[in-house]
């Protein structure tokens, strides 16, 4: 799963993202990353981000790479 390794992941980067409060749920929240709040390399639940709208969670998928 790329949204394990902190190196696939970019800032601007379209993800979707669990929340802490929707765990249980998994239920996603889609946005923009603002920061990356992860500073280890991998991290099995996902690497944590805060989006463009202050939510933090943890990357489950990445809707749009920057990259062509």
């Amino acid at each position: 799963m790329d949204a394990c390794y902190r190196d696939r992941l970019q800032l601007g980067m379209e993800v979707d993202v669990v929340t802490k409060r929707d765990q249980r749920t998994g239920a996603l929240t889609r946005g923009r990353i603002r920061w990356i709040l992860t500073s280890k390399s991998y991290h099995s639940r996902g690497i944590k981000v805060m989006l463009d709208n202050r939510i933090v969670g943890r990357v489950q998928r990445i809707v749009n790479n920057l990259n062509p």
